[in-house]
């Protein structure tokens, strides 16, 4: 189905075109200081129409509360007759203290920011909230109180997505750029990341033993860690960590990193301490049930998140949570909007000349979330379609009924003999490729899910890369017909390795008639992480193993004459750290001898959900 008119329009359009009710010279600016519950003062802008009380739009942000990119879409909230409350973090911008700790205050603060809003005298008591990345994850602590009306978190979620691999290229230029502190640089991250990138490309090795040796250590503080298992003690010790208080949580960050406060680098490295499962943005709102988690929630959510975020799996992982346990009216009313950008940022690049709203920067789109808010005050919310996504390829919005879209049916695309791929098994025995991954010259990141001002976002060519030495590449003859792939896809390949841990790494790719490969989606898996529950377990070299590898989703018609295309490869640096291949043994990287199987008994294959 195919969105309304009316709202194709709204997703469409740069400027809002509902009307102003003010002047810009009506609406009265106020700052103010906000005390939380530990007497840490938050700096807070109020943006006051001259109808009062309002209903109140409610942000708090790290990148701060008087940026230039900010104030604009504030004011237009003002002046359609919301009042707008917009604070700086802990940490952050006007805000105590003098020093910033990434994520782990969150959740009182949060708390704390919707009591403080829904008790002044200038709030009618609807509260909604709006924006993403950071200011996206801070939404979900603050839907928990029972006085928020509804968060509509942008490129963000629960933390529920799961990855094997850690990001490199954002982490270090993003963290020295948030808040206050004397090691963080004056220089934004668009500029620092580009002035930082010989010091990125000689980072990012991954060598960790399959123990982590900090747990040994932390049994002498925890002595009931001693007589549990590796798995167990890991969730012993998360359990532990979402007891604590916010402050107890930001202690125990601050020990293990021996840093003076927690960085957004802190938070990544203790991840495996916690097992691999706990992804960075748990630690927004950490639970050790993310059911429960979720059953706890009471503003209603809409979700806006892109094909080519960087987070696009957890966005649609934290939906269905929200669709199986959220409370109702809650879980009925939730709603979601995919739309064809990367972070923040234009990603879908194809028919840019012909088609606006791929040119759109949503967070700047006053005029959805105007209609999202006046759809919850009037209560209307099943007037909305539950899911609104964009067709790529095909350059159209749809709706569906639900994620995943119950109609697509899983087909397999088999990896066969001289680079094809189609839907017949594979017959023959034995059959092989084989390729050399070296760490030194890892397989390159050249776009997709990234958050770069380096590298393109969203739908790069990649068929130079696909000429690689180490990317076995299988490609479908020219389509007959259109094929609408829509949902999650995942690879599952018949390997072996010289090493003992390394990693692989599975691309979907359209190429069109004129040769170009049109990156669409990857995934990649640390074979040590091939079974989580299980935990790190090494390889045995030249055995094989079966490995199933999540790609992440995406929505594209491949059209007619087109063709569809899967490459194989052990890196995507520096959009994740690169594997050593040592396994946590000491010494300098070495290369790895990847062989991928592709006979009857090991038919290795690509899922694709087709509409």
């Amino acid at each position: 189905m195919t969105v309304s008119d009316e709202l194709q329009y709204i997703l469409k359009s740069r400027e809002p075109r509902t009307a102003a009710t003010f002047a810009a010279a009506d609406i009265r600016l106020e700052t103010v200081s906000v005390t939380m519950r530990d007497g840490i003062r938050l700096a807070t802008d109020l943006y006051l129409p001259p109808r009062l009380p309002a209903p109140v739009v409610a942000v708090r942000t790290p990148y701060g509360r008087d940026a230039d990119r900010l104030v604009a879409p504030f004011m237009s909230f003002a002046r359609r007759g919301y009042a707008v409350a917009v604070q700086d973090l802990r940490g952050t911008g006007g805000s105590e203290p003098d020093d910033y700790d990434f994520y782990v205050f969150e959740p009182e603060d949060g708390h704390d920011f919707v009591e403080w809003v829904s008790a002044q005298d200038w709030c009618d008591g609807f509260i909604g909230s709006v924006g993403g990345s950071y200011v996206g994850q801070v939404q979900w602590p603050m839907a928990t109180h029972p006085k928020m009306t509804t968060i509509v978190p942008e490129v963000s979620g629960l933390g529920v997505g799961v990855k094997t691999a850690s990001y490199h290229m954002v982490v270090n230029a993003l963290a020295r750029t948030i808040g206050h502190g004397e090691e963080k640089s004056d220089v934004p991250f668009w500029q620092l990341e580009p002035m930082m990138l010989d010091e990125t490309w000689a980072t990012g090795f991954f060598n960790e033993p399959f123990v982590n040796p900090r747990l040994a250590e932390l049994s002498q503080t925890f002595p009931e860690l001693k007589e549990l298992s590796t798995g167990e003690a890991q969730a012993w010790l998360w359990a532990r960590y979402c007891s604590l208080t916010c402050a107890e949580r930001a202690d125990f960050v601050r020990g293990l990193a021996g840093s003076p406060h927690v960085t957004m680098v802190d938070v990544e490295n203790i991840g495996p301490l916690f097992g691999q499962g706990i992804s960075i943005d748990r630690h927004t709102l950490p639970a050790v049930d993310p059911a429960a988690q979720v059953a706890g929630l009471r503003a209603i959510p809409l979700l806006r998140t892109g094909w080519y975020d960087w987070f696009v799996n957890d966005a649609l992982e934290t939906w269905e949570l929200l669709r199986e346990h959220a409370p109702e009216p809650l879980r009925s009313q939730a709603r979601i909007i995919v739309t064809p950008s990367a972070h923040n940022l234009p990603g879908y690049k194809e028919g840019m000349g012909e088609h606006e709203e791929l040119w759109h920067n949503h967070w700047s789109n006053v005029d959805f979330t105007l209609a999202w808010y006046q759809t919850v005050r009037d209560g209307s919310v099943d007037d909305w379609p539950r899911v609104i996504y964009y067709l790529m390829g095909a350059n159209e919005w749809r709706t569906a009924d639900d994620w995943p879209l119950p109609e697509a049916v899983d087909t397999p695309f088999y990896l066969g003999a001289g680079g094809t791929l189609n839907t017949t098994p594979p017959e023959q025995q034995q059959a092989a490729d084989q390729y050399v991954y070296d760490p030194l010259d890892p397989t390159p990141t050249v776009g997709g899910h990234i958050v770069s001002w380096v590298y393109p976002p969203g739908s790069v060519d990649v068929s130079e890369v696909q000429r690689r030495g180490d990317i076995l590449t299988y490609t479908t003859e020219p389509l007959e017909h259109d094929v609408d792939v829509v949902g999650k896809l995942r690879a599952l390949l018949y390997v072996s390795s010289s090493a003992v841990d390394t990693d692989f790494a599975v691309r979907l790719s359209d190429v069109t008639p004129d040769g170009r490969a049109v990156q669409l989606v990857n995934g990649l898996l640390r074979a040590r992480y091939r079974d989580l529950e299980r935990g790190a377990e090494p390889l045995v070299p030249g055995e094989i193993y079966p490995l199933e590898i999540d790609m992440w989703v995406t929505a594209n018609r491949f059209k007619a004459g087109h063709r569809i295309r899967v490459d194989v490869s052990s890196a995507d640096f520096p959009r994740f750290d690169r594997n050593t291949n040592l396994g946590g043994a000491p010494g300098d990287p070495v290369t790895a001898a990847q062989t991928v199987y592709r006979d009857a008994s090991h038919p290795s294959h690509v899922v694709l959900p087709i509409c």
